[in-house]
């Protein structure tokens, strides 16, 4: 059995290794390049499209630019299509060590923000990480590429699977794929074709149902990009900016807030002669309506009536919490909205089974495409979950 990947985050990175690891010939066919780490925020691609969203292409791809989170989210939305994921989320906590950071690695904002949300009544928890913290030296820039390579990225994986033998073809963008008889028959980057006996899509909740839209299906309908702002102000000489960010979480029923650190919130102080080093902030991040829509030339995201009265909720009690924390607040303000996982262009029920097949045999969809609803808060370890369970089902069908 062929297999080819589209896509090298952390669908196509988890599916990747594990098929390959059992001796199934694996192809990752990547759009972007090869980069170390710390360089992932060169490949920033920021799109304003009535929300900014952004995403890193690249070999790794936005797991290079994560802040390192391990929620196990949406795990009851997908039992409502038969998917128990528990299973592949113990195996996950395990493989990546996923943990609290101990307490050398919250520094004095972040600790001053949770004693502060406490003093006023909220529950505060320590935010699970896939971060090693004998290798993490706290500098504030997970969300750039980590220069010490302390959290995990599916580049573990990718140099694992091809370990095992996985081909990795980078820069070379597919431009379509090729069905036969209702059949998957492998994809083309512009001339160049690539057979394959099953093909696992996982380019993302923008490429992806692009792809699909090429050989007929109704995808990129009821995107979502859990919508989130940052709130902040000045607390002198606190060095927020050099924290691990989202160190912790405050859960409520549709968006979360944690510790969070913006240049965009340095710009919007400008006013106030603010320093980085002054700058303390909190993101709010809800489950946003899926509203947005990705055409062949177009993406579309508009915040809904009741996005931005999520919002609006969220940012008064983080400016509540800021203000208990000593931030002037004369000086609070909120960046615009921005989206940071985007989901739901090609979601289970819709166009894809329980097994994420489509309605064209050996054809896969394997990233947060497939997601019912936003999860409002890091999807990673269920992408990732996803993935493992994507593998043993491919796997099944080889013997």
């Amino acid at each position: 059995m062929n297999v080819l990947v589209v896509g090298s985050g952390a669908a196509g990175g988890t599916v990747a290794r594990e098929l390959s690891k059992n001796g199934i010939s694996v192809t990752i066919i990547e759009k972007g390049p090869a980069i170390k780490v710390k360089n992932a925020y060169k490949e920033y691609i920021i799109q304003n499209v009535g929300t900014e969203i952004s995403n890193t292409v690249c070999l790794g791809g936005t797991t290079l630019v994560t802040l390192g989170n391990g929620m196990k989210d949406c795990a009851d939305d997908f039992k409502e299509f038969g998917i128990d994921l528990n299973p592949e989320f113990e195996e996950i906590e395990r493989e990546l060590f996923v943990s609290h950071l101990p307490d050398s690695h919250f520094g004095d904002g972040t600790k001053r923000i949770m004693e502060s949300a406490e003093s006023i009544g909220f529950e505060v928890e320590k935010m699970p990480k896939f971060i090693d913290p004998t290798s993490c030296k706290p500098c504030g820039k997970c969300a750039l590429g980590c220069p010490q390579d302390a959290k995990w990225t599916s580049m573990t994986f990718i140099e694992e699977a091809e370990k095992y033998g996985a081909r990795i073809i980078e820069n070379t963008p597919v431009t379509d794929i090729i069905v036969s008889e209702g059949k998957v028959r492998g994809v083309k980057s512009y001339e160049e074709i690539f057979e394959a006996d099953i093909v696992i899509l996982a380019a993302g909740a923008i490429e992806t149902p692009r792809l699909l839209q090429k050989i007929g299906m109704n995808a990129g309908n009821n995107l979502f990009v859990d919508t989130f702002v940052t709130v902040g102000g000045i607390l002198e000489n606190i060095k927020f900016n050099t924290e691990l960010q989202m160190n912790a979480i405050i859960k409520f029923d549709n968006f979360i807030i944690g510790p969070h650190f913006t240049e965009v919130l340095v710009n919007d102080l400008n006013a106030h002669n603010a320093r980085k080093k002054d700058v303390i902030g909190l993101m709010v991040m809800i489950k946003d309506e899926p509203s947005g829509k990705v055409t062949p030339d177009e993406i579309i995201k508009l915040n809904t009536g009741n996005d931005l009265a999520k919002l609006a909720q969220g940012s008064a009690i983080a400016s509540s919490i800021l203000i208990e924390a000593g931030v002037d607040p004369k000086t609070i303000v909120s960046t615009h909205a921005r989206g940071a996982h985007l989901g739901g262009t090609a979601s289970i029920g819709d166009l894809v089974n329980k097994n994420l097949q489509t309605e064209v045999e050996g054809l896969y969809v394997g990233d947060a495409s497939i997601f019912p609803k936003a999860p409002g808060a890091p999807p990673v370890l269920t992408i990732i979950a996803l993935a493992k369970r994507l593998a043993k089902h491919v796997m099944e069908m080889s013997l």
